[in-house]
């Protein structure tokens, strides 16, 4: 029985520990301020992005990996006879996707399935590491697969930003754009409905927004029982520890799992976004 692989690209914003623990592979997307090229999560870190994006006049651009970077990794990882399976940025927010298909097709003779998650930052992740860990157990591709799709609908997500200007610059706004220029200091709670980005609630205020995400996230816990937690943000600690605060406060939540927005999806969102992810242990 040959070998099963998985492969991601940087935007699941997994932290490195767990990506040589489950031996995940990624191929990065590229962020550009100005004429400068960085490889996400290998020339510039969460955290040099936010500092150089604090004094950038304008806003950065991303770009895909091109189908050639692919075929590169998935000719490595294939040498052995192995299979893989490439998880990715949903298709309606990125063309990584597409990318990714052309290499399959390039490489014919190897067994390469692409899979749209149609989900964005650590959800890809989440469903990622589960596929990974699939794999090391020693599941076959079509468990792996199905593992996959049940992740896919399972996971919750919740975010706020602190102007929606980012998202409308990048062409990423989807159904949110029913938002823009609605309301003074609007700080609304989106959500990603079919791999695209909608509005969840308009709120004014990043405080009201962590507060319609926790009760979201009670709403869920009382239709489909406990739940894993995540908490990320981009240049916004102090709005990602209130929302951890009201989490373990009004919710009794003890283990929350919590990581940095990276470049790309922070090119999109902007500095001060925090997001929760959730999905029932059920």
């Amino acid at each position: 029985m040959s070998k099963i692989k998985i492969v991601t690209d940087s935007t699941a914003d997994i932290p490195k520990f767990l990506l040589e623990k489950y031996a995940v592979s990624f191929v990065p997307l590229k962020v550009f301020f100005g004429e400068e090229c960085y490889r996400e999560d290998i020339d510039l870190s969460s955290g040099e992005f936010y500092e150089k994006l604090a004094t950038f006049e304008g806003i950065p651009a991303t770009s895909q990996p091109s189908p050639g970077e692919f075929c590169e990794c998935y000719r490595e990882l294939t040498a052995d006879g192995s299979t893989v399976i490439s998880i990715h940025i949903s298709g309606a927010l990125s063309g990584t996707i597409q990318s990714a298909r052309i290499a399959a097709s390039m490489l014919p003779e190897k067994e390469i399935i692409v899979v749209d998650s149609r989900l964005v930052c650590f959800p890809l992740g989440i469903v990622v590491l589960e596929a990974a860990k699939a794999a090391q157990a020693g599941k076959s591709t079509e468990q792996i697969l199905e593992i996959i799709e049940m992740m896919i609908n399972k996971i919750q997500t919740y975010f706020a930003v602190d102007t929606l200007e980012f998202l409308e610059k990048n062409g990423r706004i989807g159904k949110a754009a029913s938002l823009l220029g609605t309301m003074l200091n609007l700080k609304p709670v989106l959500t990603i409905e079919n791999g695209l980005i909608a509005p969840y609630e308009k709120v004014r205020g990043k405080s009201k927004a962590i507060e319609q995400m926790v009760k979201a996230a009670h709403k869920y816990r009382q239709e489909n029982g406990p739940l894993h937690y995540f908490v990320f943000h981009g240049a916004g600690a102090e709005d990602a520890q209130k929302l951890k605060t009201r989490l373990k406060n009004e919710l009794e939540v003890q283990d929350i799992l919590c990581g940095e927005v990276g470049a790309v999806v922070g090119t999109h969102a902007g500095p001060g976004v925090v997001a929760l992810f959730f999905y029932s242990q059920n």
